[in-house]
């Protein structure tokens, strides 16, 4: 049992991708719409070069400043390494406050 790929038009395509552009849908509610599985429909705005519009699906996770100065990560570099050593130290009075209460408990 094969599953026929359906095929829609070009202009089909381009009327589905502009309902997104113009009427503030998001890209689900249109693909509901249509009868569409979202990927297709996305994978059409990306053919033609449409943004889709609402809230975005993921987070963005880069900055969108400027990158930083070399002095700048210098700085960050030199707190990061600060708080290591100081992190480090933690860790080895832990270990050593283990090491005395086990012995302790035996």
């Amino acid at each position: 049992m094969s599953v026929q790929r359906r095929v829609f038009p070009e202009s089909f395509k381009r009327e589905a991708v502009d309902r997104i552009a113009n009427s503030g849908l998001t890209a689900g509610a249109v693909a509901r719409e249509l009868g569409l599985h979202e990927t297709v429909l996305r994978r059409w705005m990306t053919q033609f070069g449409v943004q889709a519009t609402g809230t975005p699906r993921r987070p963005t996770t880069q900055a969108s400043s400027p990158s930083p100065s070399p002095s700048d990560l210098a700085a960050e570099v030199a707190r990061l390494r600060r708080e290591n050593g100081q992190f480090r130290m933690e860790r080895d009075i832990l270990k050593k406050a283990a090491l005395i209460f086990g012995a302790t408990s035996r």
